[in-house]
């Protein structure tokens, strides 16, 4: 019998690798995509060679819209289809919204808004089809409060990720398909080290806010394995995202400008 098959999106480093790792300690097969084609291959030998699954590994460009249909073409020409399908790659523009130019803005909602939801519409037929399918959007804790300027964009699109899962677990209750989203918050990857890298400062935040990529990973896996439609890693993104559902938008809109001009976003 040939085993389930996972597609993960940003696979090649951070929360994605992690996901791949998790699907495939359970068994998944995998297609992992992302835009840097030599850590793709080593990942992909690492966990052939770790957890006997086969793994498929496709460099792909989602910023490019015709991205998403050329993957689930290289899927199907293996004969494959896709059983569980992880919405993971991602980047954050810092900086405010009318200071990055529009080709920029074009393309991080082509990988993190557009893509996510054609890859979701190509498979979801399928699986609702075979009565099987998961379906985890790697979201934020930022689409659970209010928005801040200098990442004005970012939480919109990760709140649009939330809502939609939040939709469609309904849909594919019936056909045991779930779908989930999971909102870390900040997580010990290259996501923090390149918003650093933009002029962000997160080096003064403490310890114990921080998660690592597995236990993001972990979490979401058992969601989407669930039926959960939202899964909040970590005690403390618990705490702040139940917070934000008691306290007034106005207030932590402010408190939360402060921070980002202390952040240097603003």
């Amino acid at each position: 019998m040939t085993a389930r098959l996972a597609l993960v999106t940003g696979a090649s480093a951070g929360i994605g690798a992690a996901l791949a790792r998790v699907y495939a300690s359970h068994g998944y097969d995998l297609a992992i995509t992302a835009r840097r084609a030599e850590r793709l291959s080593a990942l992909a030998e690492e966990i052939g060679l770790r957890h006997g699954v086969r793994v498929f590994s496709l460099p792909a460009d989602l910023s490019d819209p015709a991205a998403p249909a050329r993957l689930i073409e290289r899927i199907a020409a293996e004969g494959r289809v896709i059983d569980a399908l992880v919405n993971n790659a991602g980047y954050g523009l810092a900086g405010a919204y009318a200071g990055q130019p529009w080709e920029a803005q074009r393309a991080c909602l082509q990988v993190m808004l557009i893509a996510p939801a054609e890859l979701t519409h190509r498979a979801l037929p399928g699986m609702i089809e075979r009565r099987f399918g998961r379906i985890l959007q790697v979201a934020s804790l930022a689409a659970l409060v209010p928005g801040v300027g200098g990442a004005a964009l970012y939480g919109a699109m990760k709140a649009f990720l939330v809502r939609l899962a939040q939709g469609l677990s309904q849909e594919g209750a019936g056909a045991n398909v779930h779908v989930s989203a999971v909102c870390p918050g900040f997580t010990h990857s290259e996501f923090h080290e390149a918003i650093q890298g933009q002029g962000m400062d997160v080096a003064d935040l403490p310890a114990w806010i921080w998660q690592g990529a597995d236990e993001v990973a972990a979490a979401g896996y058992e969601a989407a394995e669930a039926g959960r439609p939202l899964a909040v890693p970590g005690a403390p993104n618990k705490a702040i995202a139940a917070f934000a559902k008691l306290l007034p938008d106005e207030w932590l809109m402010t408190v939360r400008a402060r921070r980002a001009r202390r952040s240097g976003l603003l």
